[in-house]
């Protein structure tokens, strides 16, 4: 699994960031997790607010500070 982290470096970002860590961490899943700041690179997703999360390939969030249990059931 590959967990996708977009923003560039705002609270709201880095705190994602923090959810999606500790999310993996209460579920027990291994994931790859990147962290995405570069602006063209989000757009390609169609991300036009951070943060955004994308799962996989796949945008799930955008706009939205998740809470590590909103995370958990979306990795599950």
């Amino acid at each position: 699994m590959t967990v996708e982290i977009l923003g560039t470096g705002c609270p709201k970002c880095k705190q994602l960031e923090k959810n999606v860590l500790e999310a993996l961490a209460k579920s027990g899943r291994f994931a790859e997790v990147k962290k995405v700041e570069d602006l063209q690179k989000i757009m390609e997703y169609g991300v036009m607010s951070t943060p955004g999360l994308v799962i996989d390939g796949k945008v799930v969030s955008v706009g939205k500070l998740l809470t590590p249990d909103e995370i958990a059931d979306l990795i599950s």
